[in-house]
């Protein structure tokens, strides 16, 4: 059997930050820039709190079965509150979206090169 990777997203809206927790995000926001996001199995955290207040957690996780994105989407929707919990900053609105990329259409590269080891 082989080994799914799955990218799940963990979207919220950061709530009731008082000045000091505002302040930490807008120092760190630099390590949190939407150009240095990524999928990681720890999970990467990006803000734009200047802009607005909403927030994106990219994880990265694998199963064996289809069927094992749900707990790994719940994994990561725990993970992500995890860590707005303990930083103590308030949230809502959070939502999650999966995808399998064993089930993600091929690109042009990866179908030429596909075609090229079958024959």
């Amino acid at each position: 059997m082989s080994i799914r990777t799955f990218r799940i997203t963990v979207r919220g809206v950061f709530d009731g930050l008082d000045a000091d927790q505002r302040a930490e995000l807008l120092a760190r926001a630099a390590e949190h820039d939407i150009l240095r996001a990524a999928f990681t199995p720890e999970g990467h955290l990006s803000y734009d709190v200047a802009a607005r207040p909403a927030f994106t957690f990219r994880f990265l996780d694998s199963g064996e079965e289809e069927e094992d994105i749900l707990e790994a989407t719940e994994r990561a929707e725990d993970a992500a509150k995890a860590w707005l919990a303990e930083r103590g900053y308030g949230h809502k609105n959070l939502r999650s979206n999966a995808e399998d990329l064993s089930q993600a259409p091929l690109g042009k590269r990866q179908r030429r090169a596909a075609a090229q080891q079958n024959g």
